[in-house]
């Protein structure tokens, strides 16, 4: 590590009242351009600590920039990942408020719920899928504090990989005898089709972002618990949204997901 704890402590402070007061900020990099991987997880261990200290809970985990079309977008080239707490919980149908975001975006993902613990070392998407209890569509709504949506991936990392809300949906799959790699999306805004995809665009296998994430979990001593919920990852380009638009994903044999803005 690079940083000192002080700054790293500073850092978390700045990024999380970005988020709880949605005003943005120029990347961290552009003063701190010597932090490495470790410093940039230790802003995200930090946020997520001032948060739980405040009563949030985790309940899951995510994949972030896992699609070649995100990695395009974002002019990035290795995924990465973060966590999720219930206060980012959007239910089903119901409304998401823009006026607690910066420049929020939306992304069809194919949400895991896992029944037993995963754990690397070594895990593969065999592993994931004998661990997984079901899947379903998941909206995730990305919102880098980030001025301009322009960040590098130290800078992504340390702010969480852009979480901001998610909801899920629709019909609970199992994942036997289903081969997720060819289950087909089609993300829709005010009723218009505007993103389609397939399951594969997230790393040739929505499970193997998960194998990548219980293997960078391991690495810090950690692993995802049984009943976790993880997003794998955008499976399209993110689509930027506004007050008054409402977004619906609808997911091949397991129905749809919605939320509205407001």
């Amino acid at each position: 590590m690079k940083l000192s704890n002080e700054t790293i402590q500073s850092l978390a402070r700045h990024l999380d009242d970005c988020a709880r007061q949605a005003h943005d900020t120029p990347k961290i990099t552009d003063t701190h351009p010597d932090m490495d991987w470790d410093d940039a997880y230790a802003v995200q261990d930090a946020i997520r600590g001032r948060q739980l200290a405040r009563g949030a809970r985790i309940v899951g985990y995510k994949a972030g920039l896992t699609s070649h079309a995100k990695m395009r977008q974002m002019g990035v080239e290795t995924p990465v990942f973060g966590y999720l707490v219930d206060t980012f919980s959007v239910p089903d149908g119901g409304a998401c408020k823009v006026a607690e975001l910066i420049h929020p975006k939306v992304e069809p993902e194919i949400a895991f719920v896992t029944k037993t613990e995963l754990k690397g070392p070594g895990c593969h998407i065999a592993a994931v899928l004998a661990a997984t209890d079901f899947v379903i569509p998941g909206i995730e709504v990305i919102d880098s504090r980030y001025r301009d949506f322009r960040f590098d991936l130290k800078s992504v990392v340390a702010d969480n990989t852009s979480a901001a809300r998610f909801v899920v949906g629709g019909q609970p799959l199992a994942v036997e005898n289903v081969d997720l790699r060819t289950i087909g999306v089609v993300l829709e805004k005010n009723g218009v089709p505007v993103a389609f995809g397939a399951g594969a665009a997230v790393l040739g296998h929505p499970a193997a972002a998960i194998a990548m994430l219980a293997n960078h979990l391991g690495a810090r001593g950690e692993s995802i618990p049984a009943g976790s919920l993880i997003l794998s990852g955008g499976i399209t380009e993110a689509v930027a949204v506004a007050a008054g638009d409402n977004v619906t994903l609808r997911v091949q044999d397991m129905g749809s997901t919605s939320l509205r803005f407001i």
